[in-house]
């Protein structure tokens, strides 16, 4: 393994979204360099990063040159194409592994994942193409499900990639729109509310993790996350230790993103994974003004070699995404809360559903945080 990095090394970040934005600015806080590898000229984390790279992730001289002037690599999104890493991986250490990628990549190689760890999950059926989806749903149906979701295997995120069958009458248009492409029939889980776990893990196999947040979308987009999420301690220990077992079966390096569903009558009773994301995480911004260490400062400590730092969080915090032209009342939602922390991400371009900022509330605790690491 290599090295731990020291002030004044280069991180190397694959992505140059809002997410590789926020960690070449917590690699500034900690004295080291970030370099950007994208190939979109107007990227937003191109504008606080040294010497940024445009180029396709298929130019493999491109890569090559980045990783040898980088001392780690990371990314910022998972669909990063894993060819792209294992070009490298032949030259520098790539956090997180590229296993990790790959599993998140694929809805049924994730879905595979949570199995072998013995994770909570929907019930699913494997769809290989349009003609398996009728007896996929009736077998979901055998099982006493009522709807369902039928989810592409790649690319979807953000609600992307993904189709709602309520009944059979669904089923001919859902063929039309998956056509020859292959995916998972994903049986409704009936939940309280969605919750998410951030999570840190250091080249040594030490794992802090940030307390869950309570999560609400707005047609399939994450809108809101808030702190506390009103799960019970039981179900919180319940959530870290799934977490931390699935970083642990992918020897993990950095900061992942455990998306779950709280279950139950009127109060949460179980918990019900729904997704896994290899970086980190929109429904963590929050740790940005509520905690001393941020999840972007512990994803570079981590990707870096350093100790990670503390998970205690100071106060209670309610983040909420500024979407398409929402971004323009920024003024306005400064004025009226003074107190209030605004991040705008520098995207030249504003459209419908695309994430513009964020902004961050806090209410102080009364008492000292407790520390989970």
């Amino acid at each position: 393994m290599s090295e731990r990095l020291a002030p004044g090394a280069t991180v190397g970040i694959l992505g140059g979204g809002q997410l590789g934005r926020m960690l070449a600015m917590a690699a500034a806080k900690l004295g080291l360099r970030a370099r950007v590898f994208a190939p979109e000229a107007d990227s937003p984390a191109f504008q606080v990063s040294e010497n940024p790279v445009c180029a396709p992730f298929e130019d493999i001289a491109a890569l090559r040159q980045f990783a040898g002037d980088c001392g780690v690599v990371t990314y910022e999104f998972e669909n990063v194409p894993a060819h792209s890493l294992a070009v490298i991986e032949e030259l520098r250490l790539v956090c997180p592994p590229r296993r990790a990628l790959v599993s998140a990549q694929d809805r049924l190689a994730e879905r595979r994942l949570l199995q072998a760890c013995q994770m909570p999950h929907a019930d699913f059926e494997f769809v290989a193409e349009a003609g398996a989806l009728e007896p996929a749903f009736a077998a979901l149906r055998g099982r006493g499900h009522i709807t369902a979701y039928l989810k592409k295997l790649r690319q979807g995120y953000d609600g992307k990639g993904q189709v709602h069958l309520k009944d059979d009458e669904d089923i001919a248009a859902a063929q039309d729109w998956l056509g020859r492409e292959a995916a998972i029939l994903e049986a409704a889980v009936p939940f309280l509310f969605e919750c998410s776990v951030i999570a840190a893990r250091s080249r040594h196999g030490d794992i802090v993790c940030y307390e869950p947040a309570r999560n609400t979308h707005t047609h399939g987009i994450l809108s809101e996350s808030r702190v506390p999420s009103g799960l019970p301690e039981r179900l919180i220990a319940d959530a870290f230790a799934m977490t931390r077992a699935i970083m642990e079966r992918l020897d993990y390096v950095g900061v992942i993103g455990v998306e779950m569903f709280a279950i139950g009558g009127s109060e949460p009773e179980s918990l019900v994974i729904n997704e896994i994301a290899p970086r980190v995480h929109n429904s963590g911004h929050w740790t940005l003004e509520a905690c001393m260490v941020s999840q972007f400062e512990n994803h570079i400590r981590a990707v870096a070699g350093w100790p990670l730092g503390s998970p205690e969080r100071h106060s209670d915090a309610r983040m909420v995404n500024l979407i398409g032209d929402e971004v323009d009342n920024w003024a306005a939602l400064l004025a009226e809360a003074p107190r209030r922390s605004l991040h705008l991400y520098g995207k030249a371009e504003t459209r419908p559903g695309r994430k513009m900022g964020h902004y961050c509330d806090l209410t102080p605790l009364n008492h000292p945080p407790s520390a989970e690491s």
